[in-house]
């Protein structure tokens, strides 16, 4: 029997600490400044009602319904397409490999609170650059080769960067240390599975919540901070006629809500057959996503307003996007306020909490993909769940030394460019089209319909079908027309890192093709044509009754009577019930 989640609390729990992350913090304000400001929630809350939630409701429904990772479901929905379940798993397991350096960088932080002086506040220490100047005068301007405290601890204490990727330099010990704590920490959290995380959960997901409130209060409160608000907000309607802004919308969208990694369907393989909230979670979901991140808006752009107004400065000219806006401009905030100490440190401490929550989600799918493969050897040969989580959370944690060298910023940068930019557009198309269009939309809304006792709408029906594709298969051509070699500020990569980032975004890519040709050459039939059709037949063992069961009534409780409408629907016997759920749950 698989095991399933004590209550549905952990489950939402999970699924919202998953999509809450630091995207929330650092790149929903960065985008929606750049993107039109209040005009950008137009196209914003648009797509989430195209897109994501749709999305995310297609990939429970699939969880649910196969008690499967991505590759299990994939394989038994269409094994043709069996490759876009290993590619999410492939993605997810590089993402984990160097994300948890972000929560070591967190844990440093942290740690580096308890000082008397929080070490980012002052000029007068051994790595601060003669460029330094932690005081301003009210009536002048910043000069632009100025550097302030909280950037020279960052770059020079933290991580002393070098001048680029060809120089490693030396492993950071620090922060190998507090990579190493951080991995400990997601090892203990997860290493019985959703019985430990699904605990944990209720920590990591309501605490940040806590501290957003209290940021929230303490960011409005600021001086300078109307004019940060406004800044955001302030619609600039001309931008709505530019397609990337529509692009922007999507995408931030989808990646926030994490769909095409797995993890969701992972989550809800661990579902009870039966459940039947599965729509209301994906709104609720969806919708507390969206609206923490435009608290993280509100918090980001409250704050910038008050460093600009002390910089003498323009808020566009102190508004950065990614990690630097974490560990640079925060500081910086946060040294300026009563008992620095004590803000850095739940400051830091949120940022680990949202960290945790989606790297546990994102070894779960992992995780999950190898329980669901080779469970019987693993039983066999690790004799316990905790040795297999052990083992990956191992491998992951040497993956991730790179980045903690000296040059390891400039990795970082990369992976996260093409690993979780130019692929995962890719492998989502691929993941739509063999859900809703191979294995069907209708097939779908009868496996809804046994799990929940109600047919999906026509309008999640016709998102998943056209609109959804088309705006996934949009926003991957418009990235790759977009294409930019990636940069860390004025430095450039050499040729051999871009061919390094187009080398990570093909191993997630590679599975789909590769595993189409082993499906192609494995089904059954003397033609092309009959190897294909018995590629993309789904898995017997999905329906007791035989392979469409569904389709003629059988232990589903479905007549075929109306079955476009819903109509014809009626609870299954318990007996009939009890016989799906044991085939499923095999």
């Amino acid at each position: 029997m698989r095991t399933t989640w004590t209550n549905k609390i952990e489950f939402v729990l999970a699924c919202l600490g998953y999509a809450v992350g630091l995207g929330n913090l650092w790149r929903f304000p960065y985008l929606c400044y750049k993107s039109g400001g209040g005009a950008f929630l137009i196209p914003y809350f648009i797509m989430m009602f195209v897109c994501s939630i749709p999305l995310l409701l297609m990939e429970l429904a699939v969880g649910q319904f196969t008690r499967q990772g991505p590759v299990g479901a994939m394989q038994r929905l269409c094994p043709l397409l069996k490759g876009a379940g290993l590619a999410t798993v492939v993605i997810s397991f590089l993402f984990c490999s160097y994300y948890n350096v972000v929560i070591a960088w967190a844990l440093y932080y942290m740690f580096a609170s308890f000082r008397s002086e929080v070490p980012w506040a002052r000029c007068n220490n051994t790595w601060n650059e003669a460029s330094c100047q932690d005081t301003f005068s009210p009536n002048t301007s910043v000069a632009d080769n100025v550097t302030t405290p909280s950037e020279d601890y960052f770059y020079h204490e933290v991580l002393q960067i070098t001048d680029g990727i060809e120089e490693v330099g030396s492993v950071r010990l620090p922060i190998f240390l507090t990579l190493l704590l951080a991995w400990v920490l997601v090892y203990f959290c997860i290493w019985k599975s959703i019985k430990s995380s699904g605990k944990v959960v209720y920590f990591t997901v309501i605490a940040p919540y806590v501290l957003i409130a209290v940021f929230l209060w303490r960011a409005l409160t600021l001086d300078g901070a109307t004019d940060g608000l406004r800044f955001l907000f302030d619609p600039k309607w001309e931008l709505l006629k530019d397609a990337k802004v529509w692009v922007n919308a999507a995408a931030q969208n989808f990646n926030s809500v994490g769909i095409a990694f797995g993890s969701m369907i992972a989550f809800a393989s661990y579902n009870k057959f039966d459940n039947r909230s599965i729509l209301f979670d994906t709104f609720i979901i969806c919708c507390l996503n969206s609206l923490t991140s435009i608290f993280s808006g509100i918090i980001v752009f409250a704050t910038l307003g008050h460093i600009a107004k002390e910089l003498n400065q323009k808020i566009q000219e102190v508004v950065v996007a990614g990690p630097g806006l974490v560990f640079v401009i925060y500081p910086k905030a946060l040294a300026n306020m009563p008992i620095p100490q004590l803000w850095g440190f739940l400051f830091f401490f949120m940022l680990l909490c949202l960290g945790l929550d989606s790297q546990f989600a994102t070894l779960e799918v992992v995780i999950t993909t190898l329980q669901d493969a080779y469970g019987k050897w693993i039983k066999e040969y690790l004799k316990r769940h905790e040795v297999l989580v052990l083992m990956i959370c191992l491998v992951s944690c040497v993956l991730g030394l790179p980045h903690v060298t000296q040059g390891g910023m400039y990795f970082f940068q990369l992976m996260d460019y093409y690993v979780a930019g130019i692929s995962l557009m890719f492998l989502a198309f691929f993941e739509v089209i063999a859900v809703t269009w191979i294995y069907g939309t209708e097939r779908l809304c009868r496996d809804f319909a046994i799990m929940t006792g109600a047919r999906p709408s026509i309008y999640f029906q016709i998102c998943w079908r056209y609109l959804a594709p088309f705006l996934i298969l949009a926003i991957w051509i418009f990235s790759l027309i977009d294409y930019e070699r990636p940069t860390y500020g004025a430095y450039r990569y050499p040729e051999w890192a871009i061919g390094l980032g187009w080398l990570l975004a093909s191993l997630s890519i590679l599975p789909i093709p590769v595993c189409a040709a082993l499906a192609l050459v494995q089904a059954p039939g003397r033609t092309p044509w009959k190897r294909l059709m018995g590629a993309i037949r789904p898995d017997p063992d999905l329906y007791p009754d035989g392979i469409y069961g569904a389709e003629h009534g059988g232990a589903y409780g479905l007549t075929p009577s109306s079955p476009t409408k819903g109509a014809g629907l009626v609870p299954p016997s318990p007996t009939k019930a009890a016989t799906y759920r044991r085939t499923a749950e095999d």
